[in-house]
């Protein structure tokens, strides 16, 4: 573990097994897996429990877990601790109605009594260390942060990750790290604390450390179809250069990578390439290549692995003679 150490974020439908060893492969020094509902854990689905499918390769990793009740969360806890994740992580962020509407997620941020019960409840239930990751507050004029994380330490979770957005911002306007900041320096505080939101550049991860003081950094968004973000930031806070653009041909090959990877653990071609298309979708390999939109839209199209690395391939023979390439 790097002394500032690099987080890939737990994002739902993103972060699966084949994405998560390939940001493992760039560098990221923790990788979490995509929430799990308590309650489908407990019924013991089948999508859900292969959530809970993790390898050595990609540790330290850490299984999130959501749900609305004490019991609930408790049990599904004493589940997931029999897959041997590193961590158990307790998701009070998330901020989409069918998860916060429903009182699980950020919506427990509007009862914290009742996040404080689960919380204690899931400390008390397994011997794995327990984590939190959640928001400043439900919205503007409940900004609780501060005290909360001070309640959640003495819940006995072993570190917490904050997100620089209310519940009301979803992942609108700019995540405030300043509340991180005084988190952070509370001399109560004791526990690691993580800061997430808005990291998209090298710049911008030295100054959430130098600024803020955290102890590791979430990346979340800004790793769709860019895992190599981790190591040019990692390059950047060990050196302070930048490491030189990758050429459009490798970073293509990076993503052919992942389109494969998708497959292979989805066992369908055509529900892989589904799965993977966000990430070709907004990757930094094709942002500001003119004329690229038809394409584009062509590649999102695609069914076939065949066709989706054909249209790629045809991407770098086209670009391929500009100079920055």
């Amino acid at each position: 573990m790097h002394t500032r150490p690099l987080y890939l974020a737990p994002m739902e439908d993103v972060t699966d097994p084949a994405f998560r060893m390939l940001c493992k492969q760039f560098g990221a020094d923790r990788v979490y897996t995509e929430f799990v509902n308590a309650d489908a854990v407990i019924r013991d689905v089948k999508s859900t429990m292969r959530k809970l499918e993790i390898s050595d390769a990609e540790r330290p990793v850490a299984i999130q877990i959501y749900g609305r009740t004490p019991e609930s969360m408790a049990m599904a806890a004493k589940v997931v601790e029999e897959a041997q994740p590193d961590i158990i992580d307790l998701n009070f962020g998330c901020p989409v109605k069918k998860v916060a509407g429903k009182g699980a997620g950020a919506g427990l941020l509007k009862d914290i009594p009742l996040l404080l019960e689960i919380t204690r409840a899931v400390v008390k239930a397994v011997s794995l260390p327990v984590t939190v990751k959640t928001r400043l507050g439900w919205d503007d004029n409940s900004k609780c942060i501060v005290e909360l994380a001070e309640q959640l330490q003495d819940a006995g979770i072993a570190e917490l990750t904050i997100h620089g957005r209310t519940r009301a911002q979803m992942y609108n306007g700019e995540a405030d790290w300043s509340l991180i900041g005084e988190v952070k320096n509370n001399p109560r505080i004791h526990i690691p604390i993580i800061g997430n939101g808005d990291v998209d550049s090298p710049e911008k991860a030295l100054q959430c450390f130098e600024r803020y003081g955290v102890d590791a950094v979430m990346i979340g968004r800004a790793t769709f179809g860019h895992p190599w973000i981790f190591q040019e930031i990692r390059h950047y806070l060990d050196t302070g250069e930048f490491l030189p653009a990758p050429k459009l041909a490798w970073q293509v090959e990076i993503l052919k990578q992942h389109v494969e990877s998708s497959i292979r653990w989805i066992g369908d071609e055509r529900k892989g390439i589904v799965h993977s298309r966000r990430h070709f979708a907004a990757s930094v390999a094709f942002k500001g290549l003119p004329d690229i939109k038809p394409t584009r839209i062509r590649l999102l199209q695609a069914n076939t692995k065949e066709e989706v690395f054909s249209i790629m391939d045809e991407i770098v023979s086209r670009y391929s003679d500009m100079a920055e390439l």
